[in-house]
C-alpha cells in the first residue's frame, strides 16, 4: 500500500495527528523508534482508517508516494537534527520533511538552508491546541517553501480546525516563518494565562471569592467580550473539587508554574528585535518567581506584607472583568507587533489578517476577539499598532477608568499584578506626548558622550560635559 504521509514519532501529539490524517481519508505510514508503540496504536484505533506499520525509516520511506511527506513528531533539539541526519540519505529531490514540534524557529531556517541545498524540503509548521487539538483539528501554522505547501497544504487544511468554513491553516511563509509565529503564540499564551491567574487571584483575595463562586462568573464572563477557550476552562478548573481531600482542586495544586521554554524564547526575540513585549515577558517572569520555592519560603517569615484596611469598590468584579479584557489586548498587540518586525528581518510576508483568522480555531488562545483582529488587519487602512485600531481604542477606553482602579487596588492590597500592571503602563507610554527617555539620553551622552537629537534642528549633538557645556554637532 502506497501512504500519502508518514509519522515518525508516536507519543500522544504524533499519534494523534496520525489518527486524524487517517480520519479524514489520508493513507497514512507509522513509524516509532521503539515499534511497540506503533503496535498498540494500531491495535487501539486500525479502524479509524489506513494504516501502513513499519519498522524502520528505510520502510518508511519506501511505503510513500512521491513527493514523500515524513512529518516528525519528536522531541524539540538534538532529536530533530538526529533524524533529519537519518532520512536525509533516504530521501529523493522534492521530498518534504515535516518538524511539527516546537523547534526554535532559528533552528527551522537552519534546517531550511541545509535540506535546500539538496533539493530536498523542509517545513517547520507550528501545531497548537494540545492532544484534544491534535486530533480533532488545531490550528496549524506551516513556514517552508511555497513549493512545498503546494503537496502539503490540502492535507493539512483538511484535518485543521474550521472556523465559518474556512480551516484554521494557511501557508505563514518561507524557512521559519511558521514556527516563529507558534513561538509568538505561545507568548500571548502565556500572558493570557497569567492575566487570568491575577483575575483569579484579586476576585479571592480583594473580593472574597471562593474558587466555585468564581466559576460561576468566569462561566459569565464567557458569554460577553472575553469568551475565549483559557476563560472557559479556567471556569472548569476553578468548580473542580479534590476527591482526596474536598478541597477546591486549587487549593491542592503546588503554586510553581512550569514552562516549556517559548514563552521564554519569545521575550528574547523581542529584545533581539527591539520590542517591548513587557506583558509576555513579565507573565515568564512570574512563573519564574512562582518557582523560587526556598526564597518565597523565607520571604513570607521576613517581608513586611499585604495592608489589612483597603476599601475595595462595590464595581470590583466587573472592574477586574474590563481589566483582564484590556491586559489581554495589549498581550495580542504586543505579540502581533513582533510578527511585524520579524516579518521585516527576515523578509517574510507575514499576513497579520490570516494569522489572527487561524488562531480563531483549535488552539489555546483561540477567542471571539480574534473575530475583530482579523477585520481590523484585513480593512485596507491597517492599523500600526492593534490598540490603534478603531473598534479596539474605542473599547480600551472604556475600561482605563476600571483598568486603573483595579491595578491601585492590587498595589494597596500587596497582590502582585504584573501583567495587569506592565500592560497598564505600555499603555501609558504609547499614549503619552512625552517620555523620559529625554533624560535618559541626556544621562547616556554625559557618561558615554552617546549623543541625542533635539526636538527643534535637525542632526545629532553632544554637550561638552566636562568642559564650557556647549553643544556641538557630532554628524
Amino acid at each position: 500500500m502506497s501512504a500519502q504521509i508518514g509519522v515518525t514519532g508516536l507519543a500522544v501529539m504524533g499519534a494523534n495527528l496520525a489518527r486524524n490524517l487517517a480520519r479524514n481519508g489520508f493513507t497514512v505510514a507509522l513509524h516509532n523508534r521503539s515499534v511497540e508503540k506503533t503496535d498498540a496504536l494500531l491495535e487501539r484505533y486500525s479502524d479509524e482508517g489506513e494504516f501502513v506499520r513499519t519498522e524502520s525509516l528505510q520502510e518508511l520511506v519506501d511505503s510513500l508516494e512521491k513527493p514523500r511527506r515524513i512529518l516528525m513528531m519528536v522531541k524539540a533539539g538534538q532529536a530533530v537534527d538526529s533524524v533529519i541526519e537519518q532520512l536525509e540519505p533516504l530521501l529523493e529531490a522534492g521530498d518534504i520533511i515535516i518538524d511539527a514540534g516546537n523547534s526554535h524557529y532559528e533552528d527551522t531556517r537552519r534546517r531550511e538552508a541545509a535540506l535546500a541545498k539538496k533539493d530536498l524540503d523542509f517545513v517547520g509548521i507550528g501545531v497548537s491546541g494540545g492532544e484534544e487539538g491534535a486530533l480533532l483539528g488545531p490550528s496549524i501554522m506551516p513556514g517552508g517553501s511555497k513549493r512545498s505547501y503546494d503537496a502539503l497544504g490540502p492535507l493539512l487544511e483538511k484535518i485543521s480546525a474550521h472556523v465559518d468554513g474556512e480551516p484554521c491553516c494557511h501557508w505563514i511563509g518561507t524557512d521559519g516563518a511558521g514556527h516563529f509565529v507558534k513561538m509568538v503564540h505561545n507568548g500571548i499564551e502565556y500572558a493570557d494565562m497569567q492575566v487570568i491567574g491575577e483575575a483569579y487571584d484579586l476576585l479571592r483575595t480583594g473580593a472574597g471569592m471562593e474558587p466555585a463562586e468564581q466559576s460561576k462568573v468566569f462561566e459569565e464572563w464567557n458569554r460577553g467580550d472575553l469568551a475565549s477557550f483559557l476563560i472557559e476552562i479556567t471556569a472548569e478548573v476553578l468548580a473542580h473539587t479534590d476527591a482526596k481531600t474536598d478541597k477546591p482542586f486549587i487549593d491542592v495544586v503546588v503554586d510553581a508554574a512550569g514552562q516549556k521554554g517559548t514563552g521564554r524564547w519569545t521575550v528574547v526575540s523581542a529584545l533581539e528585535l527591539g520590542l517591548p513585549t513587557s506583558g509576555i515577558a513579565e507573565s515568564v517572569f512570574a512563573r519564574a518567581l512562582s518557582s523560587q520555592a526556598d526564597q518565597r519560603a523565607q520571604a513570607q517569615q521576613v517581608l513586611a506584607g499585604e495592608e489589612d484596611d483597603v476599601e475595595i469598590p462595590e464595581t470590583f468584579v466587573d472592574d477586574v472583568r474590563q481589566a483582564l479584557y484590556a491586559s489581554k489586548l495589549v498581550s495580542y498587540a504586543q505579540g502581533l507587533d513582533m510578527l511585524t518586525a520579524a516579518a521585516g528581518e527576515y523578509n517574510w510576508e507575514l499576513k497579520l489578517d490570516e494569522i489572527a483568522s487561524l488562531w480563531r480555531g483549535g488552539c489555546i488562545i483561540r477567542a471571539e476577539l480574534l473575530a475583530e483582529i482579523t477585520k481590523a488587519y484585513a480593512a485596507e487602512d491597517k492599523p500600526l499598532n492593534l490598540l490603534l485600531a478603531p473598534a479596539f481604542s474605542k473599547a480600551i477606553a472604556q475600561t482605563l477608568p476600571a483598568w486603573r482602579r483595579v491595578v491601585s487596588t492590587a498595589v494597596q492590597l500587596g497582590v502582585p499584578v504584573p501583567v495587569f500592571s506592565s500592560s497598564l503602563a505600555y499603555y501609558d507610554g504609547l499614549r503619552r506626548k512625552r517620555l523620559p527617555a529625554a533624560l535618559t539620553q541626556g544621562l547616556r551622552d554625559l557618561f558615554g558622550a552617546h549623543t541625542y537629537q533635539r526636538i527643534d534642528t535637525e542632526g545629532t549633538f553632544h554637550t561638552l560635559w566636562g568642559e564650557d557645556k556647549s553643544e556641538v554637532s557630532a554628524d
